[in-house]
This record gives structure tokens, sequence and C-alpha cells, in this order.
């Protein structure tokens, strides 16, 4: 026969706690003692406590639910991102009670007229925000509206204040080039994305900073971008710069997805790598470890910040409005064997 659990006011008398301090503790609150919400924490465990939802929303007023959406974009709803940031969301939202409410933006819809709908009917007491854009008129409605919400990237406007939680995209392609540099290359390539995404600029701006500082005019970048979404388009900007009568000796994909590209076009081509051109990515997706040789990139702790920002958006949601919550995470170098000495130099 099933057992039932506890109830609050069981719970309560059970630690010799006031409810309204076992209520606070099941939810996070920072007023009560850290020693406190794990011991009351590991008690409800123990005992079988289930919260009264509704209860408890009518109560707080709070739909207990954080808000994301996700743009349908073809067959394949889940890419490597978007996997290991919505595991690492639900781990951080989980250890404040909190469940993850995800709304999809269909094809031809627009993904701001779903935000709007999960805000307006109080579907969440907060959202997160992925992916910004260069003009992001969904950060611009949350800002105007006062909802709480946190941003995984940054506007390329630092004059605006909101949460935000970002990976250092131009110090690791500084940290790129000048590793490359060091190894004798000299001549760039880069594989970008027309998309006006702000993450793009910070990765390229990286780069032509790092160009920039070491004041060598024998060093040359050359830039190709193609949408996003469109693999024929990217293959034939890969293409076009791998089959230059002066090609470059190392190429670097924005994000991992189109380094490992670089690397299938490069295989295709009869080149060897790294011998015959360096590859360097940015992610540190799965599949980077397993394509041969091993893709160089740079560990952007996709679930970690994600995790992260769960415990941010929690403090926006029960803190004061007015402050303001950002991180900057710098990713770690993943060195494997996709990148060497440039083929003419003497290392």
């Amino acid at each position: 026969m099933a057992t039932r659990g506890m109830t609050l006011k069981e719970l309560a008398r059970e630690l010799d706690l006031s409810i309204t301090t076992v209520s606070r503790a099941l939810a996070g609150h920072e007023a009560i003692a850290l020693r406190t919400r794990e011991r009351v924490r590991e008690a409800a465990r123990a005992h079988g406590y289930v919260p009264n939802v509704a209860a408890r929303q009518l109560v707080s007023g709070r739909s207990g639910f954080v808000g994301l959406v996700l743009p349908i974009r073809g067959p394949n709803f889940m890419d490597s991102y978007v996997g290991e940031f919505i595991t690492g969301l639900g781990e951080g939202l989980v250890e404040h009670g909190i469940d993850l409410l995800i709304a999809t933006a269909q094809p031809g819809q627009s993904e701001l007229a779903v935000l709007k709908h999960v805000v307006e009917s109080r579907r969440a007491d907060g959202v997160v925000v992925p992916r910004i854009a260069e003009r992001d008129e969904r950060l611009a409605y949350l800002m105007e509206r006062g909802f709480p919400f946190v941003a995984h990237g940054r506007l390329l406007n630092d004059r605006t204040s909101y949460n935000w939680l970002d990976t250092d995209s131009v110090t690791a392609f500084g940290e790129a080039f000048d590793l490359l540099y060091g190894l004798g290359h000299r001549h760039f390539g880069m594989v970008s994305i027309t998309d006006p995404m702000t993450f793009r600029h910070l990765r390229e701006r990286g780069m032509r900073e790092a160009i920039a500082r070491r004041g060598d005019p024998s060093v040359r970048l050359d830039i190709v971008a193609a949408p996003r979404f469109d693999r024929g388009a990217t293959v034939a900007a890969i293409n076009d710069l791998l089959h230059r009568p002066n090609r470059p000796t190392a190429i670097l994909g924005i994000f991992d997805e189109l380094a490992l590209t670089v690397m299938e076009e490069a295989a295709r081509a009869g080149l060897s790598i790294p011998r015959d051109l360096s590859v360097v990515g940015f992610d540190n997706i799965t599949a980077a470890a397993y394509a041969p040789p091993g893709l160089t990139t740079f560990d952007a702790g996709t679930r970690i910040a994600a995790r992260e920002i769960g415990h941010m958006l929690i403090s926006a949601i029960e803190g004061p409005r007015d402050a303001k919550l950002t991180r900057l995470i710098r990713p770690k170098l993943v060195a494997r064997a996709s990148h060497g000495p440039a083929p003419s130099a003497k290392i």
C-alpha cells in the first residue's frame, strides 16, 4: 500500500521549525541560512514531502515555471547547443523547485509573438533568451515590460542594462590566433555566418584585434560567410576558401559545426590535417572529439553556463529589479590534433 507523504505542517513539526521557515527554505530563499535550507530539503526528500503547487501559486502569485522559446528550423529541432543548454538550465532550476516551460515557434511564426504569449498569459515567472541578435526585439520587449529575464549573450550596445551571461569569445579567438601565429601561420581563414547574431561579431572581433596587436604586416585574414542553416551555401563558401590559388594555412570556424565542415571538405580536396591545413573551432560539441583527427576547439561550457543562468534568473525573479546581474565566462582551449605548424614554417 502506498504511503502518504508529509504535509508542510507535519514537516515543520518534525523539524521543530515554523511553517514559514520551512516554506521559504524549500523555495531557496537566501534569507534562510544555507545549513537550514539543506536540512529542510533533506528531510523533505526523506519523508516524501510533495509541495502543493496550486496552493503555492495561489499564495505567491507565481506560476513556478521559467520560459524558454525555441524556434523550429527544419527537421532538426535539437542541435548540440540546444541539447546542452536545456540540460544545464533544467539542472539549475530544479535546485530551486522551478520547472522549465519550453514554447516552440513554428516555421513562419514570430518568436516574439510566442514570447509575448508566454509572458502575458503569466505562464512563466521569468524567461531565458538565447542566441542574441544585433537588434533583439525580444530583449527590447522584456525590458520595456520590466519582466525578469536573463540573456545568454550580449547586445553590441554596452550601454544597455539587463541581466546576461556570455562566453568571452573575443579572448578565445585572440588566443587561437596567438597559438597559430606561434606555429608559423601568417595566412588565416575564418568561416562565419551572415545571420545578424552578436556572437558572430564578437568572434570576428577577437581575431581582428589579435592581428592588430601583433602588428605584423605579413598577416592576412580571409573571411567567408553563409546563412547559418544553409548547408549548401556553407559548403560552397568553404570550398571557395580551400580552392583559392593562395589558400590559408589555418582556418577557424566560429563554431564547431563550421570547423567540422571545413575538415570534411578539406579531406575531399585531398588536404591532410594538420600537415596541410590547421583547423580550430569553438564550443567543444561531442562530435569535435570524434571527428578524425580530433578538432582543436574551445570549451564554451554551455551546460555549466545554462545552469548558472538558471540561478541568475531565480535571483532576478526574487530580488530587486534594478540590480542587474552579468557574468562573462572565459572558455578553455581543448587542444587536439587538428592544428600544427604552418606547412612552410620551421618551428
